[in-house]
């Protein structure tokens, strides 16, 4: 079996710089462009810590293949494969980022033979650097995580997110959901604007399950192998 270590140590590296820019820009004007919705936003931002992140990797790894949100966003087409890929979201939580509310990441995913190897996961504001390695564990800032592995309902923190959708099929489906999760009850639904960072809640304990509908790949690739390395469960809507 391979040892991704080295691409791992260069992703953290790499994901370490990319704030170093977000930051800069964190409290700064933006040009704030929409994509799907007044709710899906792109900054100049996004664009150019993608472009840093993917010039780091190919002048790195010259063989290996990219998958970027704002590339994707831009009319790239990109398909996974089984060669050795790094899933790119170059700011996740873009919203938050336009308005200084303080849940932004930049996440990373590495992926061979369309299985992830590594996940890395920014959080910028809070210098919070969450990873995991396939078999290794996960960890935050070098502490070891552990999922709650709470299984009574009554007692958990959910989190969700609302989503970039405002048609009336979107937004009747997601008020429907809170709304029967309410009813359960649970102790609580909570939304920080990032899926990244919602799913490492998880990941700590702090939060007892996320669920969220319409999900890309780079939405979730890094955050989810680090729920699963953390002891816990990652499955779609039929349970797999």
């Amino acid at each position: 079996m391979a040892d991704w270590t080295d691409c791992l140590n260069f992703g953290i590296s790499i994901a370490k710089q990319a704030s170093e820019v977000i930051l800069s820009a964190f409290q700064q004007q933006k040009e704030v462009k929409l994509k799907s919705s007044p709710a899906d936003l792109v900054t100049e931002t996004d664009q150019r810590v993608e472009k840093i992140l993917i010039s780091a990797i190919r002048n790195r790894y010259p063989h290996h293949r990219c998958i970027g949100e704002e590339s994707v966003a831009a009319g790239e087409c990109v398909k996974l494969t089984d060669a050795p890929t790094w899933i790119i979201d170059p700011i996740d939580g873009t919203v938050n980022f336009v308005h200084r509310f303080p849940f932004v990441a930049v996440s990373i995913a590495f992926t061979v033979n369309q299985q992830t190897q590594f996940g890395i996961v920014y959080s910028c504001v809070e210098d919070k650097l969450f990873h995991a390695q396939r078999g290794g564990g996960a960890f935050l800032n070098g502490e070891p995580l552990h999922a709650s592995g709470q299984e009574d309902v009554s007692r958990c923190v959910v989190v969700t997110e609302i989503g970039a959708e405002r048609d009336d099929l979107a937004l009747s489906t997601m008020t429907s959901n809170i709304f029967r999760l309410l009813k359960l009850p649970v102790r609580g639904v909570r939304a920080l604007g990032t899926a990244a960072v919602d799913m490492c809640q998880v990941a700590t304990g702090g939060a007892d399950a996320y669920y969220h509908i319409g999900m890309h790949c780079w939405d979730i690739a890094a955050s989810a192998i680090i729920v699963q390395e953390a002891g816990g469960v990652v499955m779609d809507t039929d349970g797999l």
